[in-house]
């Protein structure tokens, strides 16, 4: 029963963030998908110090999302975990994330990140064309106005992250052009 609650509030949050980026703006319906993003995603046990660590969200570069991505997780907890936010600006701050937000003037950068990020288990989101392609686990884009996102399987399992076949169901799938 729970389960099936939780799928149809999830149902109910994507219809809405798939509003016209007019009606809301982008960057917070983003930010909602960040989060909710996290009630998909099994990271692996590597990926937290301790059972009590927060789900770290991380934005690399310039934040376009001003205060709206810190009000999406403020408060929240998934499976005992809280979030917490941090801006950061280079692979060695970006592999303590398990969220890590890879803004549009970072994407030139991002293969060689990659290469560089040691732990497994960071789910990369992007919103340039071509970022799961290149190896990012999740990107964004605009269709009609609207914000969807692509998942590029292969990564994800690189990364050791398991994706629930319902987010899975939402996104268009992708084939790498390459991993590291």
């Amino acid at each position: 029963m729970a389960f099936r609650l939780v799928t149809v509030v999830f149902a109910v949050v994507l219809l809405a963030l798939s509003a016209p980026a007019q009606a809301l703006d982008e960057y917070q319906v983003k930010a909602a998908f960040l989060y909710n993003f996290a009630k998909f995603v099994e990271w692996p046990a590597a990926a937290f110090k301790t059972s009590t660590d927060p789900i770290l969200v991380c934005v690399l570069g310039r934040n376009p999302f001003g205060n709206a991505l810190e009000e999406a997780i403020r408060g929240k907890s998934i499976a005992g975990r809280s979030f917490a936010y941090r801006h950061v600006s280079d692979a060695a701050g970006a592999s303590a994330c398990q969220i890590l937000f890879v803004g549009g003037d970072e994407s030139k950068h991002f293969r060689s990140l990659l290469e560089s990020l040691k732990p497994m288990g960071i789910l990369t989101v992007g919103e340039t064309q071509g970022f799961a392609a290149d190896g990012g686990v999740i990107n964004f884009k605009l269709d009609d106005g609207r914000v969807r996102f692509e998942i590029n399987v292969e990564a994800a399992e690189h990364e050791q992250l398991h994706i629930s076949a319902k987010l899975l169901s939402l996104a268009q799938i992708v084939k790498p052009e390459k991993l590291p």
